[in-house]
């Protein structure tokens, strides 16, 4: 399968995904959008991965190619492709499929349950996540849940934290993908954002407990694998 990415900024990449995808034999492209890189056409696509990123979705006067990349994304879409956006992508794909993405009432960064709505049970992802698994958290915007679109979790501070689209598209506020290094990265480059409030977290809290970090490439892995299928 040839797999696609999208990576708005240096510090957030695949992280744990990149070797499982490797490893399942899949080609991995990218395209560095914060670099002005060039968009694949969509036909040499199969699978499109959105990653996250420190900016809004309108921030189209600092980062132009916000627009070009939205567009990208709804040809992929309507073309059938396989599409995950996570945190900054879950917020494109919920506005170009005519969504809401507004400031979340809090900022919530850190380790932080979620909890899986009756159809995301049904759909099969109580055997990918724990009862109220604790799962890594970095974001000051949410999503209103899109048309025609399945909701699958929310958390304490923040109500809509995914859904899925005609069985193609999943988009999660939160992050699987994340390792000890890449959560270092963050801290390094985003480390503003940890202004003590309700819902966020030390950067000691975060790092501490490397389990954690196991258990949500664990589910990363499970929900790569049901994606698949």
């Amino acid at each position: 399968m040839q797999i696609h990415y999208l990576q708005h900024v240096a510090f957030e990449g695949l992280g744990s995904m990149q070797s499982q995808l490797l490893n399942a034999g899949h080609t991995i492209t990218s395209t560095a959008l914060y670099k002005n890189e060039p968009l694949p056409e969509i036909t040499k696509v199969d699978w499109l991965i959105v990653m996250g990123g420190p900016m809004g979705i309108y921030d189209y006067v600092q980062y132009p190619w916000l627009a070009v990349e939205k567009q990208f994304i709804q040809g992929c879409i309507k073309a059938g492709k396989k599409v995950l956006g996570i945190c900054l992508g879950a917020q494109l794909i919920a506005d170009i499929l005519g969504a809401a993405v507004t400031k979340n009432p809090h900022r919530e960064i850190g380790w932080f349950p979620i909890q899986l709505t009756g159809k995301a049970k049904a759909l099969g992802l109580s055997n990918i996540f724990a009862d109220a698994q604790p799962v890594f958290h970095w974001h000051g915007d949410t999503f209103a849940i899109p048309q025609g679109a399945i909701p699958l979790a929310s958390s304490k501070a923040c109500m809509n934290q995914g859904f899925i689209y005609k069985n193609n598209v999943l988009a999660l506020q939160f992050h699987l993908e994340t390792t000890l290094q890449s959560a270092k990265d963050l801290i390094e480059h985003c480390g503003d954002e940890l202004d003590g409030s309700q819902y966020v977290q030390s950067s000691a809290s975060i790092l501490q407990d490397l389990d954690k970090f196991d258990s949500i490439n664990n589910s990363m892995s499970a929900l790569i694998e049901w994606m698949q299928k």
